[in-house]
């Protein structure tokens, strides 16, 4: 059964009103059999499944490879585990049929949760999604839950742009986020690789990652990364590292400026040396004013630069 309905602000839409949704299919198909109503034909026990929550063999699931999420911490998928043992899983997983599988769409914590717990079987509601349904719902649900690191948001972010064809407005209308935090968070993606690992791995924060895009320098960006986590340095001190950096970069920059320049300038004395046949100073004051100074060392040779000069005209 194909979903139309909008994925909207969030994942109540898809869990939230499902059990008024199954109670009202059921009233409607007429499956309750012990009050004498007739039973579901085929199509309509086809439709049900797609509707209600059922249980399903464990080994039958697997995950989605291509969802957002790639790591899980191992403390709190034990403590999930633990609580699943106790009450059991609370919240079905919602999964789509693959050939002879069913593959989740929304869920995986559960569904390893479940694993370490020992579960055979799990509840679960089926749906049938387009590529595009399947991504929004799983980046929608760990976005929401925060369950995703920011490279991986970033990167589902990403991939829901060029695969899918999304403006960053329609991902940030998905994801109840506004688009300067879709746009922030895909500019992480333009860290060096060991830097976003670091990122990833929780060794330095979102903060400190934004004031390093600042630094263009791949070794430099990496080396600054590196004395965040060493050092253990605030978002601020970070910022302050960085405007040093930039007065530096500056200061080298000026400096090779006045080299050239003063390689140009030596270049024209040079020139006009050996055209006037005596010392020629060119006096700078800035890059665009200055002076130039003649020496003469008797009067014959003043009357000589005198001549030199009134046969350019």
């Amino acid at each position: 059964m194909a979903v139309t309905k909008r994925l909207g602000k969030g994942l109540g839409a898809l869990f939230g009103d499902e059990v008024v949704e199954e109670v009202t299919t059921e009233k409607k198909l007429g499956v309750n059999q012990d009050k004498g109503r007739r039973k579901p034909t085929v199509m309509e026990s086809g439709a049900l499944e797609e509707q209600r929550e059922i249980t399903l063999k464990i080994s039958k699931i697997e995950p989605n490879h291509q969802q957002p999420r790639k790591s899980f911490d191992e403390e709190q998928l034990q403590q999930l585990s633990d609580s699943i043992k106790k009450f059991g899983v609370l919240q079905p997983l919602l999964v789509q049929k693959k050939q002879d599988r069913y593959e989740i769409v929304a869920g995986e914590r559960r569904w390893r949760a479940a694993k370490m717990a020992g579960l055979k079987e799990v509840p679960v509601v089926i749906r049938e999604y387009a590529p595009q349904q399947t991504m929004e719902i799983a980046l929608i649900e760990n976005v929401q839950r925060e369950n995703l690191n920011p490279i991986e948001e970033a990167m589902a972010y990403r991939r829901l742009m060029q695969e899918f064809k999304l403006k960053q407005e329609e991902i940030a209308e998905r994801v109840s986020k506004n688009r300067t935090t879709i746009t922030n968070s895909m500019r992480l993606l333009n860290l060096m690789p060991e830097v976003q690992q670091m990122l990833v791995e929780g060794r330095i924060t979102s903060g400190h990652a934004r004031t390093l895009l600042a630094v263009d320098d791949p070794k430099i960006q990496l080396g600054l990364a590196q004395k965040i986590e060493q050092n253990h340095l605030s978002v601020r001190e970070v910022e302050k590292a960085v405007k040093s950096l930039g007065k530096e970069k500056k200061g080298k920059q000026k400096k090779t400026d006045d080299t050239a320049m003063e390689i140009v300038f030596q270049d024209l004395e040079n020139r006009m040396k050996s055209v006037m046949g005596t010392k020629v100073n060119i006096n700078r004051k800035d890059r665009t004013k200055g002076k130039i100074e003649i020496e003469y060392y008797s009067e014959s040779e003043l009357e000589r630069i005198v001549e030199l000069i009134e046969s350019i005209q």
